[in-house]
């Protein structure tokens, strides 16, 4: 069989997929002998990605000084790692400070914000920051995550409509956005599944 030299295949970071350890020693080796601030920053986010988590939260804090005070990446990466140690008091200051960045109002770290809100018992103000996430056509992670909050808050009916709209909008989606977005579709077919069952019960 002859190959088809004309498609070229995606470029796959083999270091990283076949030993992640090789890559952060790399990027440690870059810090030893170039520390700068990026250099820096791409060790913690391998170390985040590798689930080094501490490791990512020293170097992510000690980054945050001088021109480098209020960095939108480094501050939106210690949202994403306070969130996975279950740290929620240091997510929501720090999301506080990257509240009014138009990119934020979409983005994983608004997300992560209104669950720390709702896990420090500040729930009126987890769910006004998940309404402020929603929109028809769009968006359907932060509206899978707050149909999840609604089912945490025994809201079984208005959680039921949210993933229901999810799912009666994808027809309505072009081919790529209906891909980029299928996990939520399934996770939310999965939740709509568990809803009825407790209905069966009920």
């Amino acid at each position: 069989m002859i190959a088809n030299r004309g498609i070229r295949a995606p470029k796959i970071n083999v270091e990283a997929v076949i030993n992640p350890g090789a890559k952060i020693k790399r990027l440690e080796d870059e810090v030893r002998f170039t520390d700068t601030f990026a250099n820096r920053v791409k060790l913690a986010d391998a170390y985040l990605e590798a689930g080094l988590t501490d490791k990512a939260i020293e170097i992510y804090k000690n980054s945050l000084t001088g021109a480098f005070a209020e960095n939108e990446h480094v501050m939106a990466q210690l949202i994403v790692a306070y969130f996975q140690k279950g740290q929620y008091n240091e997510v929501v200051p720090i999301a506080k400070k990257l509240y009014k960045l138009p990119q934020f109002a979409r983005s994983k770290a608004h997300i992560l914000y209104a669950k720390s809100l709702e896990f420090t018992y500040q729930t009126e103000q987890a769910e006004n920051e998940f309404k402020l996430m929603k929109g028809r056509y769009s968006y359907f992670e932060p509206r899978y995550e707050y149909g999840l909050f609604l089912t945490r808050a025994g809201r079984d009916e208005d959680a039921w409509q949210i993933f229901t709209d999810m799912l009666n909008e994808q027809a309505h989606l072009s081919p790529v956005e209906r891909k980029s977005n299928r996990v939520w579709f399934a996770k939310a077919k999965d939740e709509l599944k568990k809803l009825a069952a407790v209905r069966k019960t009920a």
